[in-house]
């Protein structure tokens, strides 16, 4: 009878050569901490106020109801006239800014109207806020 040879021997146990999957590893490990190096984070720079400043900046609103009207200080005025009202602010307070108040319906047309119109009269600081502004009877 013809005997097998035997698979598992009791004194020839061979394991898994691990050294090919080491030296893998390591090269990986060399490769991204080699390009850890080189990534660089975008990000946005903030600057936040000072909380000792002391000095606030006046500013001025400009509402716009739901309808394109536009009023100052309460009056209501053309929208061609808000330049002239806004160079007269600057010319009270030269570091002074304009917040734009619109009502949620108010038409877009008229927020850019206006915006236009304050950077046209040399104001670069523009605060825009939406809100529900009452209907005025």
């Amino acid at each position: 009878m013809r005997t097998l040879p035997r698979a598992h021997a009791a004194g020839e146990s061979h394991g898994i050569d691990l050294a090919p999957m080491l030296d893998f590893v390591v090269n990986l490990l060399i490769f991204f901490i080699i390009t850890a190096v080189f990534v660089k984070q975008a990000g946005v720079d903030v600057s936040r106020p000072s909380a000792g400043g002391g000095t606030e900046k006046q500013s001025k609103s400009v509402v716009i109801d739901e309808n394109g009207g536009v009023s100052i200080d309460g009056k209501a005025i053309d929208f061609r006239a808000v330049r002239a009202h806004v160079e007269q602010f600057k010319a009270v307070d030269p570091k002074g800014g304009i917040v734009v108040v619109a009502d949620e319906h108010a038409p877009t047309g008229a927020l850019v109207v206006v915006a236009d119109q304050v950077r046209l009269a040399g104001v670069s600081d523009i605060t825009f806020m939406t809100t529900l502004l009452a209907k005025s009877q």
